[in-house]
């Protein structure tokens, strides 16, 4: 019974594997990885020479290489000296939304959002959540995740909600809402159409917009998603619309509170609630404090875009008119207080995931995830506990269960490094390779985006 079963299983891997651009032969094999240093992604200390078998672009068996038994006929490599751990996942994205640097829903194509979505593969971001900006082409995207895959796996929103008139959404999309009837039906409408949890914006940026979404309106969104039996996540900035969201019972915050220190009360109120810091978006308030970014020269980032992007990224024209913007000089104390009370959370037992809120205009795909693993542990946290947060934690939050560890069922989407992270967090640039359902994907350092293969030079 249980070798047909398998058989079967194998049948529809393989005609799966096909709709998904994978070659059959990729799903027909098992394959052994072998002597590497394993970080599981549950917070566990590394392991030394460890072993895992995957087929079918799962996991079979994990353990030590002394114990390993390699089924007949299985593809044997051996990593000793590397590290393996679980793809990322970055829990706070936007999908197609730019052609270089300038945004425009117009760009928001399948063709483009898959283009990223290989992007965030390279970085070894292997799973991603979408935050509200999409049009409803994601959702035959987000199914491809229950099989294998050539790209990101892709959790989403579908469209967030937002109070008309105030801040959030996108241009183009029709996403507002001014009764809390009106809201009802829009939380009903996106859990319809599959969406994972329901987003809602309550900002009124810097002030500069007249009404920030009110209580009678966030509280049907989250009593509504709640009856549809889906979490609600919000952006937020302030301080007071973070406490009022965590009385009426929101489950999470799409970024930190960014007008004062948080403080005992909202801290109380968030744990004895459950409300998580799904992501603090250090990267995205870190990039606005620049008039030009400060890694332009980094190969790591170089390879991911294209040559007209970085001049555009350099050119003083650029530098002086994001310098002269009226709110430039608000975004320093943003970034502190976003990265205090990202400490503050951690140290009082807040649940926190990892999330950058790339996408938008020059906040760029997978790159960011690793700034963020560094921000979070310069804002105070281990690389370890990072490490958990982008993998386990961000699982566990989605309600991802094949996804964010190392362990038996779960896809064999991993990420192999030359180096620890656990000892300098960014080591989890030192890609060696990335595994999507168990089959190799080109890395950033094999990636030279829009220049001919060889035009990037030798890996540094």
């Amino acid at each position: 019974m249980r070798s047909a079963m398998k058989a079967g299983f194998s049948l529809v891997s393989l005609t799966v594997a096909m709709l998904a651009g994978l070659p059959a032969a990729a799903l027909a094999e098992t394959r052994v990885l072998r002597d590497f240093t394993l970080i599981d992604g549950t917070g566990k200390a590394p392991a030394a020479n460890q072993a895992l078998v995957m087929t079918d672009g799962r996991i079979d068996w994990v353990g030590p290489s002394a114990k390993l038994k390699a089924p007949a006929g299985a593809k044997v490599e051996r990593l000793k000296g590397k590290y393996l751990m679980p793809g990322l996942i970055d829990s706070h994205v936007h999908l197609g939304l730019v052609d270089g640097i300038t945004q425009d829903l117009q760009y928001q194509t399948a063709e483009n959002i898959e283009k990223q979505l290989r992007i965030y593969a390279a970085y070894g971001v292997t799973t991603v959540q979408t935050l509200g900006t999409e049009k409803d082409l994601i959702f035959p995207i987000q199914q491809r995740r229950k099989g294998p895959t050539a790209m990101s796996r892709v959790y989403t929103v579908g469209q967030g909600v937002v109070f008309k008139g105030s801040y959030g959404g996108v241009p183009g999309l029709d996403q507002s809402v001014a009764t809390a009837e009106e809201a009802r039906a829009m939380v009903d409408k996106e859990a319809s159409k599959g969406a994972d949890l329901i987003k809602l914006w309550v900002d009124d940026e810097f002030g500069m917009l007249e009404e920030r979404m009110p209580p009678r309106i966030s509280s049907a969104v989250i009593d509504q998603a709640h009856k549809d039996g889906k979490k609600t996540v919000a952006h937020i900035f302030y301080y007071s619309n973070a406490a009022e969201l965590t009385r009426e019972g929101v489950d999470a915050f799409a970024h930190s509170v960014r007008d004062r220190a948080v403080d005992d009360a909202l801290l109380g109120q968030m744990k004895a609630k459950g409300v998580w810091q799904m992501a603090a978006t250090l990267s995205r308030e870190a990039s606005f404090t620049y008039r030009t970014l400060p890694f332009l020269d980094d190969p790591f980032f170089a390879r991911g875009v294209t040559p007209a992007v970085l001049k555009e990224l350099a050119s003083p024209e650029r530098a002086a008119k994001l310098g002269a913007a009226p709110n430039f000089p608000k975004y320093a104390p943003t970034l502190q207080y976003a990265m205090d009370n990202f400490a503050r959370e951690a140290k009082a037992g807040i649940r926190y995931g990892m999330g950058t809120d790339s996408g938008p205009t020059a906040r760029f795909p997978g790159y960011f995830a690793h700034w963020e693993l560094e921000l979070m542990v310069k804002a105070g946290v281990t690389p370890m506990q990072a490490i958990t947060a982008a993998t386990s934690a961000n699982a566990e939050f989605m309600g991802a269960r094949d996804i964010g560890t190392v362990a038996p069922g779960k896809w064999a989407d991993l990420l192999v490094l030359d180096r620890d992270p656990t000892a300098d967090i960014r080591n989890t640039r030192a890609i060696d390779a990335v595994y999507i359902a168990g089959n190799k994907v080109p890395t950033i350092w094999q990636t030279c985006t829009g220049r001919a293969a060889d035009a990037c030079g030798p890996r540094p």
